[in-house]
């Protein structure tokens, strides 16, 4: 050791490594980030480029790592898997291109065996959560509307919605004649400007990087305040190994920078890096105390892969209805299906929202793939007229659906493709289940109704089955050490001192875009962790 131990060592800057981060340094405490990538220049973001679609698609910006290939990221292999694996790697993570979509999940995503007999309960509640919901909204900078009757009463977010611009409110209106539920889409994207972020100027371009700084990223909104407060962060530092002491304890890290290995020491070690890359680095750091990787006593480290896909249902209006204002993440969202109803034939459901559908290459792809008009005439003189029809007068539900954990789905390490140092590549074994497929085919069946009702002149399904890059699930939280990895704080049940707070935790996957949550855990692991700080590491449980 060249250096006195820190008293907290998070591996990866993304949502949840850089909520821990700036909480306990603000808290009091030493810490040092390691993130394998960089700072991403908003300068260099597409979204702001006339070819932007291009690329965010063929570029260095594309969310695959297999098409991205930057030698900060490490490949994945997917041969195996129904759907590709999307993530980013640099300070912020993934939340540089997220949508900036901040719903939260109900009261009985917590429950789900309790009511439904299926997968597990949380080893917590949705009231438990509820104060670093608050905390994180803020951090965040969220922008909402209180009083959503799906909902609790609860605190509401800390700044206004956001108008509801034209193709929210022509779906809105095609709900109010189904009677189905609706209300204001929560984006992390300021409505006005709120702490390290300004106001969003509605560039509509939220999925390929904020151009203004305004999204809610964790590089703009948490990580500048765990600098502030002494935190340091390590770019273009790819961890190889979590190490551990005699008294099988963590005591630090080894990492690879710019060729050089190198060794981090700490009191108390922290993974963010999501549910493909944190069991990547447990799987990694066996050794003869955990011959079948770190924390894996229970051998559910990289099983339980959630991938939680996603369908898209595309309707054409004759109005112009501005689908590239922004923000891009959601306009409106409906839960109208989100419960279960065994009458349905499957359990559990799925949340929709309203996005815009892009620019014309996107528009053109809708085309080419779509249910029903992939055998149009598409090119010649029907480009531009169907260019015109739908580039500005389209509307896109997203169905997300809760995807049931199954242990086949997991990540474990290839056995010959590695990364740029040498490091073994994650591979992904991943099918959808056939619930998840039903969850899909009648949610967007009832998305074409949707359609319908609103006046669409057209409408049809594209996506039945993508995956969303979310990935959760692959190293679960409970209360039995046999059956679960971590914690209801994240505290790997094996190594008293090592805590995971990214996504790869969740029991169950939800059918809510999970970064809220992913915050909120990470803000409740890091509450936890200070207000034990005075005990010894090893008696924290």
């Amino acid at each position: 050791m060249s250096q006195e131990p820190v008293d907290v060592l998070i591996i990866g800057a993304g949502a949840s490594g850089s909520t821990a981060a700036k909480h306990l340094a603000e808290s009091g405490f030493s810490v040092v980030v390691l993130e394998q990538g960089h700072w991403t220049n908003a300068s260099d973001l597409p979204g702001d480029k006339a070819e932007y679609e291009l690329l965010w698609t063929n570029h260095q910006w594309n969310p695959d790592p297999n098409v991205r290939r930057r030698p900060e990221d490490y490949p994945v292999n997917v041969a195996d898997s129904e759907q590709p694996v999307y993530m980013y790697n640099g300070a912020g993570g993934s939340t540089v291109f997220f949508a900036g979509v901040w719903s939260r999940p109900l009261p009985s995503d917590f429950r789900v065996r309790t009511m439904d007999g299926v997968a597990d309960d949380w080893p917590m509640s949705y009231e438990d959560l509820l104060p670093y919901y608050a905390a994180t909204d803020y951090d965040m900078g969220v922008s909402g509307l209180a009083g959503n009757p799906a909902y609790p009463p609860g605190a509401e977010p800390p700044l206004p919605a956001h108008p509801i611009h034209l193709t929210g409110r022509r779906m809105a209106e095609g709900l109010n004649k189904l009677g189905w539920h609706w209300w204001p889409g929560y984006s992390a994207i300021p409505s006005r400007a709120h702490r390290n972020q300004p106001q969003c100027v509605r560039l509509g371009v939220c999925r390929t990087g904020c151009v203004v700084g305004a999204k809610g990223s964790a590089d703009v909104t948490l990580l500048p305040d765990a600098l502030r407060h002494g935190a340091r962060l390590e770019t273009g530092a790819r961890v190889a190994r979590v190490t551990l002491d005699e008294n099988g304890l963590a005591n630090g890290a080894i990492y690879l920078q710019q060729g050089v290995e190198k060794f981090q020491p700490a009191k108390l070690v922290i993974i963010g890096a999501n549910g493909i890359g944190t069991p990547r680095l447990l799987l990694m750091s066996d050794s003869s105390r955990f011959p079948n990787g770190l924390a894996n006593s229970s051998d559910l480290v990289g099983r339980r892969l959630m991938l939680h896909p996603f369908g898209s249902a595309i309707g054409l209006y004759d109005d112009d209805l501005e689908d590239w204002v922004g923000p891009a993440g959601t306009q409106i969202e409906c839960l109208e299906f989100y419960e279960s109803d065994p009458s349905r034939g499957f359990l559990r459901g799925s949340k929709w929202h309203v996005m815009g559908t892009g620019g014309p290459m996107e528009m053109a792809t809708r085309w080419h793939i779509g249910e029903g008009v992939s055998e149009e005439p598409f090119w010649g003189d029907q480009f531009t007229a169907k260019m015109k029809q739908a580039v500005g007068h389209s509307v896109d539900w997203i169905v997300h659906a809760e995807d049931l954990p199954e242990e086949h789905n997991r990540v474990t390490l290839d056995q010959t493709l590695t990364d740029s140092d040498g490091l073994p590549a994650p591979k992904v074994t991943y099918v959808t289940s056939e619930n998840t497929h039903k969850i899909l085919d009648f949610g967007l069946n009832r998305a074409i109704e949707a359609h319908r009702a609103a006046g669409a002149t057209k409408a049809w399904i594209t996506f039945r089955n993508f995956s969303s890059g979310h990935n959760l699930g692959t190293a679960k939280m409970g209360h039995d050490r046999e059956t679960s990895v971590v914690n209801s704080y994240g505290q790997a049940h094996d190594v008293p001192n090592l805590y995971i707070v990214d996504g790869s935790v969740f029991p169950t996957s939800t059918a809510t875009n999970p970064t809220s949550t992913i915050c909120a855990l990470a803000k409740r692991t890091a509450t936890f962790i200070a207000s034990n700080r005075d005990q010894k590491v090893a008696s924290w449980v």
